[in-house]
């Protein structure tokens, strides 16, 4: 006797999918496949022609078909502020998606050693958090096994914006207390785990500047392709170059109309003095 065989989401009709979703009522699947019989037309056309789904519908349906996942608001508890996981057709999120392309060209392909990259900016309020956290979701997108590290001792924000527990976190594994089992899946994002930065520990620059947090990204890059880590200001602390120079390379952020060129210079210049290579410099409103 022949095995059960199993349909695979990318084998499941987009009404399969919708339905088990709750979107979908049965008998207003079998209205849109008469008309899908009738003139011919795909499954989501049919439907949105009757009204029954929208465009937000068809598309969610069609992420699930293959493997690209993203949020649904009100479904999730991750921040709105986390565009990428919930609005992954927006003309800023392809604009994410152009930066990981750039950075997958410039850094992470370019050696296999290569795994960790830091974000970094001089002064506080500039984004930094926001785009570490939105360039780990289109990496995971990707399909790229993705690791979002909050390296910000000083004044995290990561478990924020994915409504994550940090009472462990990065700063107990710096000290021996906890391992990678404080590495925390983000549901429905299947490719994206985040380290958070735990409690605040009074000493945060020794604490990165020891031996056991290179050793840990070395531990970590045999298990994720793609390791981002939020830094604090690089102009207020000197953490961010302690965390560069043990991922060997950052993506500089300045933010647009606020953001000193000065500033940009000196973080530079520390960065380099580090050994760390400034992968490139991207720019945002946030």
């Amino acid at each position: 006797m022949n095995a059960p065989r199993i349909l695979t989401s990318a084998q499941s009709s987009i009404g399969a999918i919708l339905i088990d979703a709750g979107r979908l009522r049965p008998d207003d699947a079998e209205r849109i496949l008469r008309l899908q019989r009738e003139q011919n037309l795909r499954f989501g056309d049919a439907a949105i022609q009757l009204g029954i789904l929208t465009d937000a519908d068809v598309k969610f349906a069609l992420s699930r078909q293959f493997d690209y996942s993203y949020l649904v608001r009100g479904d999730s508890s991750v921040a709105e502020e986390v565009i990428a996981a919930y609005n992954p057709f927006s003309p800023q999120v392809e604009a994410l998606k152009a930066l990981r392309t750039q950075l997958m060209i410039r850094w992470f392909d370019r050696a296999p050693e290569r795994k960790s990259l830091s974000i970094v900016s001089p002064e506080v309020g500039e984004g930094r958090s926001w785009l570490a956290a939105n360039l780990a979701v289109v990496f995971s997108q990707l399909g790229e096994r993705t690791l979002l590290i909050d390296a910000d001792l000083r004044s995290p924000k990561q478990h924020s914006l994915f409504s994550l527990e940090n009472t462990t976190g990065l700063s107990a594994v710096l000290v021996g207390r906890a391992g990678n089992e404080c590495i925390q899946k983000v549901p429905q994002l299947r490719d994206l785990s985040v380290m958070t930065s735990g409690g605040l520990p009074p000493n945060p620059s020794e604490l990165l500047s020891r031996q056991v947090f290179a050793d840990l990204l070395w531990g970590l890059a045999s298990e994720y392709d793609v390791i981002l880590l939020d830094t604090p200001s690089a102009t207020t602390y000197p953490d961010a170059q302690s965390i560069a120079a043990r991922t060997g390379g950052a993506l500089m952020l300045a933010q647009k109309n606020i953001t000193r060129a000065s500033k940009l210079r000196a973080v530079s210049d520390s960065l380099g003095q580090c050994g760390a290579v400034i992968v490139g410099t991207a720019m945002t409103d946030h």
